[in-house]
């Protein structure tokens, strides 16, 4: 097969990020793959596919209006002449099969939200059939898919986003005496939670006497200048805004815990990194987090938008800092099995053979 891969841009992301890991297997298989995106934004996504060998093509300006993007997305396609388009994230997915039925090329669609506008829900609606085939990137968001778009299995498949790396090295335990350092990687946005996550260490001045803590927050966004006030307004010292984090292994393995405040989730890859690294994660119930993090094995579930029961399990973790070890242990047992890359490759490989026959 040769894939048209499109994707709406090469922000770091969930659905960018894996972009090499996806390539791999299609092209295990002796696939040719071609990887666009509709428009740039800030292109995080683009060091992680040079080094794999993927040049990736942005096709219009940030600015570009929608007719503009669809016209150089139906040269682009004309040009790279595929026998399949892959599309990724609803704008390049409405596109993209509008592209496919204008030139007669099957569409093969991922979904990886677990939260659609309204208006997107009902543009995806009106225009599934419009793609052969249906792909959610998690356990959760397949059957979120299956049920807000009414797909039959033969119109769905499942392939989680995220690969394990078995050679990673793994955090450094706890040592009595020691900060416990709380770690977080996420866009600075409402969806995240962390506003709920400061909330929470205010409340959780109440517990009493804790051992010394810090919360390094990753990432960048637009509700950083708010967030940053609040710690300010609050006291809140031991919180820092380490900005967009590059080397997220090397981030985690700095950590002991794993927090993960969020309001909603497709597959969250961060704290699924996090259990390959060997931390336990605390995390809002939501997303494929609800199938991964096991309540008191790997880490703890709470309640979204609840900051006292945030803070009430963040005071468990810190009262009890020698067991951190062991619970990031069993969740990294957990995810090598689960998102291992023979699993991840199995289950792009079954995909592949159904995009074959259609």
């Amino acid at each position: 097969m040769r894939i048209a891969y499109i994707i709406n841009t090469f922000e770091g992301g969930g659905a960018a990020l894996p972009i090499p890991a996806i390539v791999d297997v299609c092209r295990g298989r002796g696939h040719d793959v071609h990887v666009a995106a509709l428009i740039r934004r800030n292109g995080r996504a683009v060091p992680a596919m040079n080094s794999a060998g993927i040049t990736g093509n942005v096709l219009a300006a940030d600015t570009a209006s929608a007719p503009r993007i669809l016209h150089a997305l139906d040269r682009w396609v004309r040009r790279v002449r595929p026998t399949h388009i892959w599309t990724s994230l609803t704008r390049a997915t409405v596109l993209g099969q509008m592209v496919g039925a204008r030139q007669g090329i099957p569409v093969v669609s991922w979904q990886h939200n677990a939260f659609l506008k309204p208006a997107n829900l009902a543009l995806l609606r009106l225009m599934k059939k419009r793609s052969r085939l249906w792909i959610g990137d998690s356990d959760f968001v397949t059957e979120l898919t299956r049920k807000r778009l009414g797909l039959a299995d033969s119109e769905l498949a499942c392939w989680p986003i995220f690969r394990t790396r078995p050679d990673i090295q793994p955090a450094s335990p706890w040592a009595a005496g020691e900060e416990i350092r709380i770690g977080t990687l996420g866009r600075l946005h409402t969806a995240k939670g962390y506003d709920i996550l400061c909330r929470a260490l205010v409340l959780l001045r109440a517990a009493g006497d804790l051992p010394p803590f810090r919360v390094m927050i990753g990432g960048e966004g637009a509700d950083y200048p708010a967030l940053r006030d609040f710690c300010v307004r609050h006291g809140l010292k031991n919180v820092q805004f380490m900005g967009y984090v590059e080397d997220t292994a090397a981030f985690l393995r700095s950590c002991h815990l794993y927090v993960q405040p969020s309001r909603r989730e497709g597959f969250c890859i961060a704290a699924h990194e996090a259990m390959n690294t060997g931390l336990p994660v605390l995390a809002s119930n939501v997303g494929e987090m609800s199938h991964s993090v096991q309540d008191g094995v790997t880490g703890w579930k709470i309640r979204p938008q609840r900051p006292q029961e945030l803070a009430d399990a963040l005071a468990v973790a810190l009262r009890h800092p020698e067991q951190l070890a062991a619970m990031g242990q069993a969740g990294r047992d957990l995810v090598m099995q689960r998102f291992s890359p023979a699993a991840f490759a199995q289950a792009g490989e079954a995909i592949l053979q159904r995009m074959e026959t259609l």
